[in-house]
C-alpha cells in the first residue's frame, strides 16, 4: 500500500475499525475513506455500490459487523445471520465491481466446529458441527471468507481473509446485555467494586479455556497481511496462548481491585470448551502478537474509566 491510496475501512467506529485507522494513521496513511452507520447503511446494496462508485477506493478493510456475546447470538440469531450476510455480500461485491486492488475481509475463530483439535488449524474449518450458541454469526462469516475465495480463483481478485482469535482492548462492547466475556468481567467487577459487595457470580463453571488478542496487535496483523500476503488461503490470528475462565475471571478482580468472592452459575453455558488457534502459518510469515494479556486487560480497564468520567 502506498501512503495516497485511498483506503476503506468498513466499521472504523467499532473497536478493530478504530484500531486500524489509529494504526494507519500512525503510518502516514492519510487518504482515509470513513463513513458513520448515518451516512452510508452497509446493508443497503445500492448504497455501498453508490459509495464505491464515487470514492473508488485502492484498498478495502472490512472490520464491519453485527457482533455480540453469547446472550446476544443466542437470542438474536437472524439478525445475526441475515445482517452480517447483507454487510459482506454488499462490501465484497462492491469491491470487485470497482476493481479493488486488494481487500481484507476479518472473520471470527467461532468458525471452527465447537469440538475441533485444539489448537484449530486453518484446516479444520467445515470439519463438525458448530457451537450452537453463535452458530448464525459463524455461518455468516464462513460464507464472508468462502467468497472471498470465490472471487480469487473465478476472477483473480486479490481478496484475503484473517480469523482472529477473541478480542479485546479500547472502544470494546461493555454493555452487560451485548458485550463478550473480557470487557463483560471488568464491568462487572468494577460494579462489584463500587457497590461494596462481598461476592460476584460469574456465567458457566468457568473451566472453559479462551484466547485472547488486544486489538491493537490484530491491526498490525492486518496491515502486515495487506503488504506481505497474497492468497486466498485465509489466516489464523491469534497470540497462540489460551487461559481458563477461573483464571481470567481471576486476573481481572486483581485489575479491578475487586477483594470479594467469586461465585458460579452452573446453569449458565460455557460456550466452546476450548477455542484457541494454531497461528504458526502466521507465524512463519514473520508475525507475532507483542501485548501481554495483564497489560492488555490494565490499559483496557483504563480506557474504560475514563470513558465514564467524560
Amino acid at each position: 500500500m502506498k501512503p495516497d491510496d485511498a483506503i476503506f475501512v468498513a466499521g472504523h467506529r467499532g473497536m478493530v475499525g478504530a484500531s486500524l485507522v489509529r494504526l494507519l494513521r500512525a503510518r502516514g496513511f492519510n487518504n482515509l475513506l470513513l463513513s458513520t452507520r448515518a451516512e452510508l447503511d452497509l446493508c443497503d446494496a445500492h448504497a455501498v455500490r453508490a459509495f464505491y462508485e464515487k470514492f473508488r477506493p485502492d484498498h478495502v478493510l472490512i472490520a464491519a459487523a453485527k457482533v455480540g456475546g453469547i446472550l446476544a447470538n443466542s437470542t438474536q440469531p437472524v439478525e445475526f445471520l441475515s445482517e452480517n450476510l447483507q454487510i459482506e455480500l454488499n462490501l465484497i461485491n462492491g469491491a470487485h465491481a470497482v476493481q479493488v486492488k486488494k481487500l481484507l475481509f476479518l472473520g471470527s475463530s467461532c468458525i471452527y466446529p465447537k469440538l475441533a483439535p485444539q489448537p484449530m488449524k486453518e484446516t479444520d474449518l467445515l470439519t463438525g458441527s458448530l457451537e450452537p450458541t453463535n452458530a448464525a454469526y459463524a455461518l455468516a462469516k464462513i460464507c464472508g471468507l468462502k467468497l472471498c475465495q470465490a472471487y480469487c480463483t473465478q476472477y483473480g481478485d486479490n481478496f484475503i481473509s484473517a480469523q482472529p482469535t477473541n478480542l479485546y482492548g479500547p472502544e470494546d462492547n461493555f454493555d452487560l446485555q451485548s458485550s463478550h466475556v473480557l470487557p463483560a468481567l471488568i464491568r462487572k467487577f468494577h460494579m462489584a467494586k463500587e457497590e461494596g459487595r462481598k461476592s460476584i457470580t460469574l456465567w458457566g463453571t468457568g473451566a472453559a479455556y479462551r484466547e485472547f488478542l488486544h486489538v491493537d496487535d490484530l491491526a498490525e496483523a492486518c496491515l502486515f497481511l495487506m503488504e506481505n500476503y497474497n492468497s486466498p488461503e485465509f489466516v489464523n490470528v491469534g497470540c497462540g496462548k489460551e487461559i481458563r475462565i477461573r483464571d481470567l475471571a481471576d486476573m481481572v478482580g486483581q485489575v479491578t481491585g475487586f477483594t470479594g468472592r467469586i461465585e458460579w452459575d452452573t446453569t449458565k453455558p460455557d460456550g466452546s470448551p476450548r477455542k484457541l488457534l494454531d497461528v504458526s502459518k502466521l507465524n512463519n510469515l514473520g508475525w507475532h502478537a507483542k501485548i501481554p494479556l495483564g497489560e492488555g486487560i490494565h490499559g483496557t480497564y483504563q480506557w474504560w474509566l475514563k470513558q465514564q468520567k467524560s
